[in-house]
């Protein structure tokens, strides 16, 4: 991703009335920056739209931090849409904004206030969709195998046996015995298969084929073993300390010890499969992700394609890759897009963008913030009533 010019579009200043506890309301002034463009911010606004829209008005999408239903977000968001249109008078901005809607924190509770904020992004990745020529690791499509079932309540992924469902291939099983091979699954191949797993860790990326062509390898499914982060694993090990662990210096450590790789690798059973698509990456509503605007939270409790606002710092890096500080922002994201790791009240992913400058970005992002969900008032919802 190229760097972005950054304009500060909007300063405002909203003051929250109230005598409810601080852990349930924003600080009594919440000061709004947002750099970004608000062009970039209404397309990924359309985007939730487009989502919701398919959906009963009533159907739930979230239940936390209150239960929101698809029809209270498309009023909310339909609404914000419109209160663009005086994006630039920031005192108009931010009257209307204080009368029509809440920041609603994402945890009613004290202790859960803070958020762990990781990156992701999409890599670019030499391809082929024949192997051969070092192109010897392949993408695999979705197995016909790979079903679900309901249990006691939860959908649980796996595979039928003897009328008994049991869980998937691992990693291990599918990389180093085979467990998939010759069923005409591949649909693409790499050379490298440390950008493979991350590639798999990230959930999509651009891949470059021969003639110059870029195809989408798009998440399609996962295997429904659990997600095992290998950085902790290391970290345990004594392999790499806490204080320098970053995607590059996992990235560093893979490739300066591959007869360790393989093992590495299998601690994460879980498995991703992928689909080539036209355009750019799709995130988990089966709708585009934007760079800056996207986020990815637990899809089990915050509200799938919901405005929220986050406040963070996000890193700096310095020409030569290297992290040289941290900046604090305060942006509008959609709540677009989940992540095997992305579990609990307390963790989310912010995307940012294609290519290495991204890759850098989303590579150290591991900061402490808080996020407020957007909503509009409920005496002015209509949708749902």
């Amino acid at each position: 991703m190229s760097c972005r010019c950054k304009l500060i579009l909007l300063l405002l200043a909203i003051t929250l009335a109230g005598c409810a506890l601080p852990s349930r309301v924003a600080p009594p002034l919440a000061v709004v920056r947002d750099d970004l463009d608000v062009a970039s911010l209404r397309l990924a606004i359309g985007h939730s739209l487009s989502y919701l829209r398919k959906l009963p008005p009533e159907r739930v999408v979230g239940e936390l931090p209150r239960s929101f239903t698809a029809g209270e977000l498309i009023d909310s968001l339909s609404a914000f849409d419109a209160l663009l249109d005086g994006w630039g008078c920031r005192e108009c901005f931010a009257r209307e904004f204080a009368a029509r809607f809440e920041l609603i924190p994402s945890s009613p509770l004290a202790n859960q206030a803070e958020v762990l904020f990781t990156g992701y992004y999409q890599p670019v990745i030499d391809a082929r969709l024949t192997p051969g020529d070092g192109f010897d690791y392949p993408l695999y499509g979705v197995p016909a195998d790979l079903v679900t079932q309901e249990q006691n309540g939860e959908k649980k992924l796996g595979r039928i046996e003897n009328q008994t469902l049991l869980p998937y291939y691992s990693r291990r099983d599918i990389d180093e015995l085979g467990a998939l091979r010759g069923r005409n699954l591949e649909i693409a191949w790499v050379q490298d298969p440390i950008e493979l797993f991350f590639l798999h860790i990230q959930g999509s990326g651009l891949l470059r084929l021969r003639d110059g062509r870029e195809v989408t390898a798009g998440y399609a499914a996962q295997s429904g073993l659990p997600y095992r982060a290998i950085g902790r694993l290391l970290i345990d090990n004594g392999k790499i300390a806490k204080e320098e662990m970053s995607m590059q210096r996992l990235r560093r450590y893979l490739t300066e010890n591959p007869t360790e790789r393989n093992e590495i690798f299998a601690y994460n059973e879980s498995y991703v499969f992928f689909r080539l698509i036209d355009g750019g990456p799709v995130g988990s509503l089966g709708v585009p992700v934007s760079a800056g605007r996207t986020i990815a939270t637990d899809s089990r409790l915050f509200p799938r394609g919901g405005l929220a606002l986050v406040q963070a710092e996000i890193p700096i890096v310095g020409a030569q890759g290297e992290l040289t500080g941290w900046r604090p922002v305060t942006r509008f994201v959609l709540n677009q897009d989940t992540g095997g790791a992305i579990r609990g009240p307390q963790r989310a992913d912010y995307y940012f963008g294609t290519g290495d400058d991204a890759g850098a970005l989303a590579g150290y992002m591991n900061r402490q913030g808080r996020f407020y969900i957007v909503a509009l008032k409920k005496a002015l919802t209509t949708s749902a009533d």
